[in-house]
């Protein structure tokens, strides 16, 4: 109630008891249902302010409580007046424990001098940002990232400072976790631009090889034919030397080389005629690298297929290997040519491996592994080296001499393998020295 309005009706109540006017004590009365009704309005606006204010508290609560990030508020002098859940959890003490008590006893010794480091400067006004440690529930020292900013009241004057920190391994895991998913981007990028490189060359290439294909196959057929004629010049001319004899002009025999001719031709002719299976070998590469042909599947015995193509690599290549063959005769229901071409991949590249070898070997073994077949071609060269191993499979890349290799097979053989067959091709080193190649594939035969 107004000091002054309470003053007024005292006086009139005390004037009018004096007097014993009756119009007096009405207007007593008058004034006093003004006071109550000003009584009760301010308390209804006194109970309104309450609401909000304890809403707005239990706001603030929420919000603090719903913080994972370390939460500090102190005075000037370093005292702690507030902390929220994170740091009582990190801590595990009660939510109100450290309300009071000095900012650097929170954190261990080799943090304080930077605690009280950052206080100084915070009376200046300044932001700080640091690394500390705090100890936490188990008394380790936990590090924290956090932020100082200074704590002005609603005058602009500073009260204090606010610390918020957020623990080290939080802050790495999403780095790590930002720069993995920054390095798979780069890596699909990549093999998007490698795969439309690879579309374009491969309509490139299927061209060329096309073009090539005609020309080679009348050089290698030429070829024959001449090696065939050479054998009968020859035979035709000895005939006539033998026929002759002392009538033919031997000074002329000798000023043209005609035994050096007969002795060159068959040399010539294999050199030619390796040259020309050289490159119809390298254009059927070119051509399967650049074809999506798929041929039908069949039931077959993979240890059938792998003497085959170790009989037919072995009969045409110049190194003479010690080939092993041994394992189980698995049907499997698959691409026959395809494992074939795999297969003679593999052990042509072995023997390559151990050109200057004094005694190359090469195991070969077929056996199941659980529902999978499983063929390993195992050389004793040099091996796979480390920096080679991640691209082995990679179109075009070879550690051939220039001229002895496209770089296509191993590719071509690991795309037969895995988009075709639906299996695996891997490569590593074995304990013995050299390389071996494991291809995978589904068992037992599935016909359906």
């Amino acid at each position: 109630m107004p000091q002054a309005l309470s003053q007024q009706i005292t006086s009139t109540a005390t004037h009018a008891m004096a007097q014993g006017n009756e119009e007096m004590w009405i207007e007593v009365i008058q004034k006093m249902d003004v006071v109550y009704a000003d009584l009760l309005r301010y308390q209804v606006e006194l109970e309104e302010k309450n609401a909000e204010l304890e809403e707005a508290q239990q706001f603030i609560r929420g919000v603090l409580s719903s913080m994972t990030d370390v939460l500090i508020v102190c005075d000037l002098s370093g005292a702690v007046q507030e902390s929220n859940f994170a740091l009582s959890q990190l801590q595990g003490n009660a939510e109100n424990d450290c309300i009071g008590i000095a900012l650097t006893t929170l954190f261990d010794e080799s943090s304080q001098t930077n605690i009280e480091t950052c206080l100084e400067r915070i009376r200046d006004g300044e932001t700080e940002e640091l690394e500390v440690c705090i100890t936490d529930a188990q008394g380790m020292a936990s590090p924290l990232v956090i932020r100082c900013s200074p704590r002005y009241d609603h005058e602009g004057i500073l009260v204090g400072m606010v610390l918020i920190g957020r623990p080290v391994g939080e802050l790495r895991k999403a780095y790590n976790d930002l720069n993995k998913t920054h390095t798979e981007l780069q890596q699909a990028q990549a093999q998007l631009v490698q795969s439309e490189k690879m579309a374009s060359l491969g309509r490139l290439v299927a061209g060329v090889a096309h073009e090539l294909n005609n020309p080679i196959s009348f050089v290698h057929s030429n070829m024959f034919a001449i090696k065939k004629y050479g054998y009968r010049l020859r035979e035709y001319i000895e005939a006539l030397h033998g026929q002759l004899g002392d009538k033919l002009d031997k000074d002329l025999r000798e000023k043209l080389k005609i035994d050096r001719i007969l002795d060159d031709i068959p040399s010539l002719v294999d050199g030619s005629l390796e040259g020309t299976m050289r490159v119809s070998t390298i254009v059927q590469d070119l051509r399967r690298f650049s074809s999506c042909h798929r041929e039908e599947k069949t039931v077959f015995d993979v240890l059938d297929v792998v003497s085959n193509a170790a009989k037919w690599v072995t009969q045409t290549s110049k190194v003479q290997a010690n080939l092993s063959i041994e394992g189980e005769h698995l049907r499997i229901h698959s691409y026959e040519g395809f494992v074939h071409q795999v297969l003679v991949n593999l052990i042509q590249n072995s023997l390559d491996a151990m050109e200057d070898k004094d005694s190359p070997r090469i195991d070969v073994r077929c056996f199941q592994q659980g529902s999978k077949a499983v063929i390993t071609v195992k050389d004793y060269g040099i091996g796979v080296s480390k920096q080679d191993k991640a691209k082995i499979f990679d179109p075009f890349f070879t550690t051939k001499d220039v001229g002895k290799g496209t770089g296509l097979g191993l590719y071509v053989s690991y795309g037969l393998i895995v988009e075709q067959c639906e299996g695996r091709l891997t490569a590593d080193n074995h304990v013995d020295g050299g390389a071996v190649f494991t291809i995978v594939l589904p068992y037992p035969a599935d016909e359906s």
